[in-house]
């Protein structure tokens, strides 16, 4: 049984829609925030970092969304439902490439936007326009990768939908999606998609 560490309002709502995605058994082990939105210090004795998702499979720790995808995909999906065949290269090299792409690349500038949204006017005229810039880079590269696919990578739903989905989520929240409507459509979509609905359910969000 895989036990999932899930912080409440926070990324860990994605590990649990992939693992409903692909049908695995799982538990659930909730944290709240504080009152200044930060984790318990409870969640520093699943990981040192005290940040979530982590799971934990056969005694084995894996942190990091990317990474904890990337292990559920190799150990669990022998059908390739969610990812290309290693033997595939160029199709699972692609894969990987957008798996970490979310996280790599796309989350620091909305995490910045979301940050310069706290502070009183007048903001920092260099941190503004720069994040303003990446924000827009990396939408707009989101946008012309779905263009009018139903998924990332064609027809069919695979794990990397999952962070994509995030990433275009968390712009949504911060008010960035109107000029890219072909990338709020995608992430409307797979919001509807039952195992991201029985994910918010379970886990409060």
């Amino acid at each position: 049984m895989i036990l999932v560490h899930h912080l409440r309002v926070g990324r860990s709502v994605f590990t649990v829609w992939l693992l409903e995605e692909m049908g695995l058994d799982y538990e659930l082990k909730i944290y709240v925030r504080n009152e200044m939105g930060r984790a318990p210090p409870e969640l520093r004795e699943a990981h040192p970092l005290g940040k979530s998702p982590v799971i934990v499979d056969d005694g084995l720790m894996v942190a990091e969304t990317g990474a904890i995808a990337s292990y559920l995909v190799d150990r669990y999906d022998t059908e390739n439902r969610f990812a290309p065949p290693r033997e595939d290269v160029a199709a699972r090299a692609e894969w990987t490439t957008w798996l970490h792409y979310p996280e790599g690349s796309a989350f620091m500038p909305l995490l910045m936007t979301m940050l310069l949204g706290r502070e009183k006017d007048p903001k920092p005229p260099i941190l503004s326009a720069f994040t303003a810039g990446e924000v827009k880079l990396h939408l707009s590269y989101m946008e012309n990768a779905i263009g009018d696919q139903d998924f990332l990578l064609g027809d069919s739903f695979s794990a990397v939908d999952v962070g994509f989905t995030y990433i275009a989520s968390m712009a949504e929240r911060l008010g960035l999606l109107k000029a890219y409507p072909k990338l709020d459509a995608y992430r409307e979509r797979n919001m509807k998609r039952p195992a991201f609905l029985r994910a918010v359910e379970k886990t409060g969000g």
